[in-house]
């Protein structure tokens, strides 16, 4: 009976994805249905490309080394085919890396700068339950060592905001991440968007946005105790207004990004001031 459980609870995690992901993962910016080699080639005919002239494809949404070597190769092979593109980023779960994964990885870094994101979010394990993160933080250590292993850059994602997290489950997290080997961190706010676990839990009355000061004196916490030698690659995540039901305010990038610059120069702060 007991394995029964766990193989239900398991199956659960794998169908349901976090409670706040929607059906589309993380991925709602782009068009799911136009195969990758096509998506990459409509960007570079698109105005957007003539604003740099070096880029990184981003594998996003979802788990992007879950999958067989050979079909994980011919994906990541589809997205390299224009000579601007200089690095190759792929977001998945600690639990879908394995040795053979992370030398397919290893492949590409003559050529490209390779990345791998790993969702963290929370040290808390009680809390990551309950968003159904569905590995253990053991899995991510053992993700991070392998990947340090074949000197593969190494970034992580936490959110603020969470669902009974407090203060302390901030510094604990920040604390676990500078006990690893990371080069990039990513931060994100917790925004509630349509048909989510969390929506339910918002109308529900079991979970309350932050406010945009909480996440603002949050984020400068992170970035004056996180070690100064991490890049942070974002302050901020963004959810399509037609899908965002709260907070109103993280549909207002200019008001996160300038707050925290306000507040940094004004207390003459820097990242890693108190790491």
């Amino acid at each position: 009976m007991v394995a029964l459980l766990a193989l239900i609870e398991m199956v659960n995690s794998l169908t349901y994805g976090c409670i706040f992901c929607s059906e589309k993962g993380s991925g709602d910016h782009i068009n799911s249905s136009i195969n990758i080699t096509n998506q990459v080639r409509s960007y570079f005919e698109s105005y957007k490309s003539e604003r740099a002239n070096k880029f990184i494809v981003y594998f996003q949404n979802f788990t992007n080394t879950y999958d067989t070597i050979e079909n994980l190769k011919i994906k990541y092979d589809s997205a390299l085919i224009n000579d601007k593109i200089v690095g190759l980023a792929v977001a998945t779960r600690p639990d879908c890396i394995d040795e053979n994964i992370v030398k397919l990885l290893k492949s590409y870094s003559d050529k490209l700068c390779v990345f791998v994101e790993l969702g963290l979010q929370t040290s808390n394990e009680k809390t990551a339950k309950l968003i159904n993160r569905s590995y253990p933080n053991e899995q991510f250590s053992k993700a991070v060592k392998l990947l340090n292993k074949y000197n593969i850059d190494v970034v992580t994602h936490i959110m603020i905001g969470l669902p009974n997290e407090t203060q302390k489950d901030l510094e604990n997290t920040v604390n676990f991440i500078n006990s690893h080997n990371i080069q990039g961190i990513k931060i994100h706010s917790t925004y509630i968007v349509k048909n989510t676990k969390l929506a339910q839990m918002y109308e529900n009355k079991e979970y309350l946005p932050i406010s945009l000061e909480y996440y603002l004196n949050s984020c400068i916490y992170v970035l004056t105790h996180i070690s100064p030698d991490i890049v942070i690659h974002r302050i901020s995540g963004d959810s399509p207004k037609d899908l965002l039901i709260a907070p109103e305010w993280n549909l207002h990038k200019k008001w996160i990004i300038n707050g925290i610059d306000k507040i940094l120069k004004e207390k003459n702060l820097y990242q890693g001031i108190y790491y």
